[in-house]
């Protein structure tokens, strides 16, 4: 059939090189040029620039489905999360790498495998005859197609001017968070600061969060998060200030220390974020994936791997003989139970942090959010069997059910998840003020 998927970025790229190598024509149009010598910025896509972490449900993907992109990824640097197993297969596990580096790979393996045709351009909107989509208009020529895929991203929905209402199945918004992070490279011969995950180092202090992501080849992002109704912390991007507070936080200085890393940019601001599920539009031959069906905070890891959820999904379908005119319908059915439910589990996750960073304790006569479940191992080692498919997005969030009542007895004790050394919030503020006032009497 012929194919043509709107967006570029790793949704619509690996899902229209998959679709090429079942011998589909596929056309994949964005209005982004693709990589340059110097530089690349994919404009109108936030966290291009951004922390990210990529898990295995990302390179299981790519292993099987497209193993030239796979291969080129590694050939960039891209380096397999450790596992502590000797001879663990790579393609199993997560990988270390920015996003800038996923998509140039995938743009080098579209270029030499030719399983789809890159076309820049803007899509101004679709083409229909009585009720069907048979393609779009792209720069204002008819570009025909059995099957249209919208994977314009979290902005994108080509489509969204039809739809004038909600439907049951959408939900979420703002989720209430703000962050901002800068990117950072290992000296040479440098070892890496403290880390308590494979992936870097997750912190949580009174009042705010802090993050650092391992990228490839020594590239890191240290990333700091913060209620988005804290004006005072938005301060946080101004070059000064943000050094200031890696400082006041001893992992965060220890990343940082001068002697150890080099800073690779300015401050980065991550902002607008929204968790947000929505339904597939009832639209003959338009189907939406990755972003414009799921958006959740980046904060978790978990964007990149909804989406290979859901092209896995989506070529399971098709493989399956489901009619490209109708498989919205199917595939809205499997999202709705398998994706919208990650959504939902951030927007409580997510509220619930605000609250306690605002000072509110643990509220035990409400139901507790996976996240509390999940830290109570810490105390409960029998959570444990229930919280491995949880942490790996093997299993839904609803698998950590029966630990519920484990994690309340501990909570009921008195227990609450460990504190990261640095200083509070209102600390913050105030090394954010003297900073402030120092820079401004210079």
């Amino acid at each position: 059939m012929r194919v043509l998927v709107v967006g570029s970025g790793p949704t619509g790229i690996v899902l229209g090189a998959a679709l090429g190598r079942r011998g589909h024509h596929v056309v994949s149009v964005d209005r982004d040029a693709g990589p340059t010598v110097d530089g690349w910025h994919r404009r109108g896509v936030m966290q291009f620039v951004h922390a990210h972490n990529f898990r295995p449900q990302v390179t299981q993907l790519l292993a099987r489905e497209w193993p030239t992109a796979y291969d080129a990824w590694r050939d960039l640097g891209a380096e397999p999360i450790a596992s502590g197993h000797p001879g663990a297969d790579p393609a199993r596990l997560g990988m270390l790498s920015r996003r800038e580096t996923l998509e140039r790979a995938l743009r080098l393996a579209a270029e030499r495998d030719a399983l789809l045709e890159l076309r820049v351009g803007h899509v101004d909107g679709l083409l229909e005859d009585r009720g069907r989509v048979r393609g779009a208009l792209v720069d204002g020529v008819a570009v025909e197609a059995d099957l249209v895929v919208d994977a314009s991203g979290r902005a994108g929905r080509i489509g969204s001017r039809a739809r004038d209402h909600r439907v049951p199945d959408d939900l979420g918004g703002p989720c209430g968070l703000a962050y901002v992070d800068r990117t950072y490279r290992l000296r040479d011969g440098a070892e890496p600061g403290p880390m308590n995950t494979p992936m870097g180092f997750i912190g949580e202090l009174r009042g705010y969060q802090c993050l650092v992501f391992l990228h490839e080849l020594g590239h890191f992002s240290v990333v700091v998060v913060r209620p988005t109704a804290d004006p005072e912390l938005a301060a946080l991007r101004d070059l000064t200030t943000y050094e200031a507070a890696c400082a006041a936080v001893p992992v965060l200085a220890a990343w940082t220390d001068p002697g150890r890393s080099r800073p690779t940019s300015g401050v980065l601001v991550g902002g607008a974020l929204r968790n947000v599920y929505r339904s597939q539009q009832v639209r003959e031959g338009l189907v939406t994936v990755g972003d414009a069906v799921a958006t959740t905070t980046p904060t978790r890891g978990r964007g990149v791997a909804m989406a290979c959820l859901q092209i896995e999904a989506l070529l399971g379908l098709l493989d399956g003989g489901a009619d490209p005119r109708t498989v919205a319908g199917p595939f809205d059915a499997w999202c709705a139970e398998n994706i919208r439910p990650w959504v939902a589990d951030h927007i409580a996750i997510d509220g619930g942090m605000e609250r306690r960073w605002q000072g509110e304790d643990i509220d035990l006569d409400a139901p507790l959010t996976s996240d509390l479940v999940a830290d109570a191992v810490q105390a409960e080692p029998r959570i444990g069997p229930y919280a491995g498919g949880y942490f790996a997005m093997t299993a839904l969030p609803s698998t950590l059910a029966p630990a519920e009542p484990l994690a309340r007895a501990v909570y009921e004790r008195g227990w609450r998840p460990p504190l990261t050394e640095g200083p509070s919030r209102d600390e913050l503020v105030a090394i954010i003020g003297r900073t402030s006032l120092a820079t401004a009497g210079r």
